[in-house]
Parts: C-alpha cells; sequence; structure tokens
C-alpha cells in the first residue's frame, strides 16, 4: 500500500479542529479550579452540616452557621481521604469548624477549606499551607 496524502487544506483543518478541542477541553477546568475567588485573609467559621455532597471535584457542605447557610468546599476525595476525613465525618449534623478562605464577595456565603476540626481534632486538607 503506498501512503496517503495529505493536503495543505486537510492539515489545516486537523489542526484547528485540534486547537479548538483542546481549548474547549481546558476552560471548564482552568474556570473552575484555583483560589482567584477567594479573599487572601485566613478565617474561620463553625456551625452544622446541612447537608453534603461528597466526591469529584471536590466536596460540598451545606453548613448553618448561626441561621446562614454557607458552602463549604472541602477536598477531593483523595485529599479528604489523605487528611483523615471519612465521607460518615461529613454528614448531616455534625458539628464542625473550618479554616480557610471566604468569598472574597461578602454576599456570597461560600468558603474554602484548608482545614477541618471535628471533635478537637485537626484535619489538614492543605497541609503545606499556612
Amino acid at each position: 500500500m503506498s501512503p496517503t496524502k495529505v493536503s495543505p487544506l486537510q492539515r489545516g483543518f486537523r489542526a484547528a479542529m485540534a486547537a479548538i478541542v483542546t481549548a474547549a477541553l481546558s476552560v471548564p477546568a482552568a474556570a473552575h479550579h484555583g483560589w482567584d475567588w477567594a479573599e487572601p485573609t485566613n478565617s474561620e467559621l463553625t456551625g452544622t452540616i446541612v447537608s453534603a455532597r461528597l466526591g469529584n471535584p471536590h466536596g460540598q457542605l451545606t453548613v448553618d452557621v448561626g441561621g446562614e447557610k454557607w458552602v463549604v468546599e472541602v477536598g477531593q476525595p483523595w485529599r479528604n481521604e489523605r487528611a483523615g476525613l471519612k465521607d460518615a465525618m461529613l454528614a448531616k449534623g455534625v458539628k464542625l469548624s473550618v479554616s480557610g478562605h471566604r468569598h472574597a464577595d461578602p454576599a456570597k456565603k461560600v468558603f474554602k477549606a484548608e482545614r477541618v476540626f471535628i471533635d478537637g481534632k485537626r484535619y489538614d486538607l492543605y497541609p503545606d499551607r499556612d
């Protein structure tokens, strides 16, 4: 068999399609991850878990903090496990404190947890952060 020749037009089309697919796949990841939305100052919240959605890309707890509902982002499953947190520990009714960063917009009740405290025990989701 002889090799199939690819025209310059076909090569250009393939390159353009590859660039479009690459860009489309990278946008959700870049838009979702990161800490750009969080204020730089470390804060703490204490409350009771109302509901939990654990899994990828990260877990989210709805926490009642003095009558206000906050969304607290915890780690990915592997990060929680590495810290010693089990899913059953992040269940409805559990009282906890979290240390991390509030959303930069005070109207948004969103918090990125770096550490979780349950029953006096500390769980470091990001042990490399002070």
